[in-house]
C-alpha cells in the first residue's frame, strides 16, 4: 500500500479568489511551484506547508491530508 499526500491548495486559492501568481509571491515561491503543489506533482516542505495553512488560517492537517492506495507505487 503507497502513502501519499493530497491537498486543497487549489480549492481553497479559487474559493480565496487569489490568483496562482499572487498567492506565490505572499508564500514566496514561483508560480511553478503553486502549479506543481495543486496538481500533486509536488509536496511542499513544512516551513512552506505551515505557510501556505497561515495564509489560509487553517491547520495544516486541513489543507495536506494522507492518501492510501494500494494500487500506487
Amino acid at each position: 500500500m503507497s502513502e501519499y499526500i493530497t491537498n486543497e491548495v487549489n480549492r481553497l486559492r479559487t474559493e480565496s479568489g487569489i490568483t496562482q501568481e499572487d498567492f506565490a509571491a505572499h508564500v514566496t515561491v514561483s508560480r511553478q511551484t503553486i502549479i506543481a503543489i495543486e496538481k500533486g506533482h509536488y509536496t511542499p516542505s513544512v516551513l512552506l506547508a505551515i505557510k501556505i495553512a497561515q495564509f489560509f488560517k487553517m491547520p495544516v492537517e486541513k489543507i495536506f491530508k494522507i492518501s492510501y492506495d494500494k494500487k500506487r507505487s
